[in-house]
């Protein structure tokens, strides 16, 4: 096959699935509306859900883990497994890495940045522990990061601690600041002239706080050091674009807010770092330290997935970044404003519109995190995740855009009812 013909007909930005159609049909007579009316708009969104295959046992409230794909990205993934499977070592050898870049590009027009700073890994943690197990560490270099950061990367500096030395300074982000200007001054505090890497969430995962990370990282080059932001929950649930926030490298996972199927994330570096971090794969010299691909090897991978990474941003954009963002706020907005003053209930998220968007945490006082989880899904058929560490003492709740707000009425009833019995 005609190698350019491959990688056209690889696209596959002509299908026609239910959920495209439900789009356009929900759309039709509303896209001059504003994206916060639409938000509210529970028939636009009934009509999206139609697109999804959802499963009846339970309310999936925990969207936050993998935001499964509706049916025809699903489809599209299935026809791009066929195809690869098809073409064999032939596409392999021949146009896999023509179509990430190709991929890598489309994802870098989401995050603002140029295509050669972007590279497509396989989660959040390959993209971190690339850039934390990567750097020069000697010993007595030190890193700043918060207990509320994902376990996989602090457990990354804790081998790198055993491993060169570095002492890790642990900071904790309150659940409900007073500023952003409390925040930067905690992250500060810990900084000292041994200070390498900061390491700092976007958007929390466990509570949904999106910290102010422009402020951090601009403080934090103030004193030398560089930033790495944690993304794995931001990307593709709230607009902003990357170089905005004057990171040094920028790591998130597809398989959640942008429902690529389950293996690939991305790592962003600053062209100005990116000679900076040794590959946590080696991939030989022929690469120059300036080229951000000599980070990207990681041997044989399913590239069926990066294909649909494609399908993929073609349903966001079709969608709307604005409208999925105004209806994921909207929709915690509606559950978390509802709660906030009942009696033994703790909203373990900034109420604060601009401090989060679909995500939030909520608890009981006098059940545990766990017992919670586990009645929200024998008794009310909810499901979630506990969370009982880092001060954070709840059930995250993710609902996703095809969430409706009668089943978020029946969370309010369930933690209405259980707190009301303690």
């Amino acid at each position: 096959m005609n190698k350019r013909f491959f990688l056209k007909s690889l696209a596959l930005t002509g299908f026609t699935f239910p959920a495209f159609e439900n789009i356009t049909a929900a759309l039709h007579d509303k896209k001059h509306l504003p994206a916060t009316q639409i938000a509210q708009d529970e028939n636009f969104w009934e009509a999206i859900r139609k697109g999804y295959r959802i499963k009846p046992d339970y309310i999936n409230l925990e969207n936050g883990y993998y935001c499964f794909q509706p049916e025809e990205i699903l489809e599209a993934f299935i026809k791009n497994v066929r195809e690869v499977n098809y073409q064999g070592s032939y596409y392999m050898r021949t146009v896999q890495w023509d179509n990430k870049k190709k991929a890598a590009a489309a994802l870098a027009k989401i995050a603002g940045c140029n295509s050669d700073e972007i590279i497509i890994t396989r989660n959040t943690t390959e993209s971190l522990d690339t850039i934390i197990g990567g750097l020069a560490w000697k010993e007595g270099d030190e890193a700043v990061m918060a207990e509320q950061d994902y376990g996989a990367m602090l457990d990354m500096f804790k081998q790198i601690a055993r491993r060169h030395g570095v002492v890790n300074k642990i900071i904790s982000v309150p659940n409900h600041p007073a500023s952003d200007e409390e925040i930067v001054a905690l992250y500060e505090a810990a900084i000292t002239p041994k200070t390498k890497l900061l390491m700092v969430c976007h958007m929390i995962n466990i509570t949904g706080h999106i910290l102010p990370v422009q402020k951090i990282a601009d403080m934090a080059h103030k004193h030398g050091v560089k930033v790495l932001v944690e993304g794995a929950h931001a990307f593709a649930h709230i607009q902003y674009d990357i170089p905005s926030l004057h990171c040094d490298f920028y790591g998130a996972s597809l398989h959640k807010w942008l429902s690529v199927p389950l293996g690939a994330g991305i790592l962003y570096v600053n062209k100005n770092s990116i000679p900076d971090p040794w590959p946590l794969i080696a991939d030989g010299d022929s690469k120059p330290l300036t080229d951000i691909y000599r980070l990207n090897h990681t041997g044989t991978h399913p590239v069926h997935t990066d294909l649909t990474i494609l399908n993929a941003i073609d349903f966001y954009y079709k969608l709307g970044p604005e409208r999925k963002e105004a209806r994921l706020r909207y929709l915690q907005q509606y559950w978390t404003s509802k709660l906030r003053k009942v009696k033994n209930v703790a909203v373990n998220t900034p109420a604060d519109v601009e401090r989060s968007c679909g995500i939030a945490n909520v608890g009981i006082i006098g059940i545990k995190p766990g017992l919670l989880a586990e009645r929200l899904l024998k008794e009310y058929k909810i499901y979630t995740v506990a969370i009982d560490y880092a001060n954070v003492h709840g059930c995250r709740i993710t609902p996703n855009i095809y969430t409706t707000t009668a089943e978020l009425d029946q969370l309010v009833k369930a933690i209405t009812e259980m707190a009301k019995a303690v």
